[in-house]
């Protein structure tokens, strides 16, 4: 574990991931290189509805900075810029997107043994300034965040919560939506079943009075074919089977079904990451 609370972002990241990540309905295909030199291209074609998408991407590592470069189908160029070690315990990221000239912004973070502070500002007359904290340790963190709008003068968001680790669980209780949702989680990872892992979720909104419980679990069917799972109290099933072709190339084939309306034609996903 790190020497600090974390970032408020990944309070409950864990528990999100194994519920959400590689899940998808659509056709993706992905194909990444790297070299010595610290340059790393990434290629992505998804095809969305009968219609098709794509990006190019390049990353470029010297040092302590890190240099992010993305250019979709629509003409949109996205660019980052992280510096590292700028000051012992801060990191500094800029970035913009063109031709959207108000699109930049600028974020510092600040690590500490026992706190993180993040404020992210945007690079415009009236900014919206980003800004969370948390303070604690590697094991239990309490934090919040908020967005102010400095043209409106209002927060658009503030949410809190606390995160606790172990090395083999990880819970979170956030309070989100100015305080209309309560999200709670708990991952646990079960070592001695081929390093799967099981999850649960339950999210309440309070201006609707509804609940949602989210189950899910992963499981190694062997050092190269993962297997995942979720199921929801309103019937919505998903399921994913992710193999490795050949070292950092996997094949992700994904489905989606709603057991309440069998009737309902089921919704397929598939994606290739090949990295020659």
């Amino acid at each position: 574990m790190s020497k600090g609370p974390g970032l408020f972002s990944d309070f409950g990241k864990k528990s999100k991931d194994l519920l959400n990540k590689d899940y998808t309905s659509n056709q993706k295909f992905t194909i990444s290189s790297s070299s010595f030199t610290g340059l790393a291209l990434v290629s992505n074609i998804v095809n969305k509805g009968g219609l098709s998408s794509g990006e190019v991407a390049a990353q470029y590592k010297h040092k302590n900075a890190l240099v992010d470069f993305k250019l979709d189908t629509d003409s949109n160029i996205l660019t980052t810029f992280t510096i590292t070690d700028l000051h012992p315990s801060a990191k500094t990221v800029a970035s913009f997107k063109l031709p959207d000239s108000n699109s930049g912004k600028l974020e510092v973070q600040y690590f500490h043994e026992h706190a993180t502070v993040t404020t992210a500002v945007g690079l415009k007359k009236l900014p919206a300034v980003d800004f969370s904290a948390t303070i604690g340790t590697p094991s239990i963190a309490f934090g919040a965040e908020a967005c102010y709008m400095t043209s409106s003068g209002e927060f658009t968001k503030y949410n809190a919560g606390v995160n606790m680790t172990k090395t083999d669980s990880n819970a979170s209780v956030i309070l989100a939506d100015k305080g209309d949702s309560l999200k709670v989680s708990y991952l646990h990872h079960l070592n001695q079943v081929n390093g799967g892992a099981v999850v649960g979720e339950i999210v309440r909104k309070f201006s609707t009075n509804e609940n949602t419980l989210t189950v899910g679990c992963s499981y190694l069917v062997d050092p190269h074919t993962l297997v995942k799972a979720k199921l929801n109290n309103h019937g919505h099933l998903g399921a994913l089977v992710q193999h490795e072709l050949t070292p950092k190339s996997f094949l992700i084939v994904s489905g989606a079904f709603d057991t309440k309306t069998l009737e309902k034609t089921p919704k397929f996903g598939l994606a290739l990451s090949l990295k020659p």
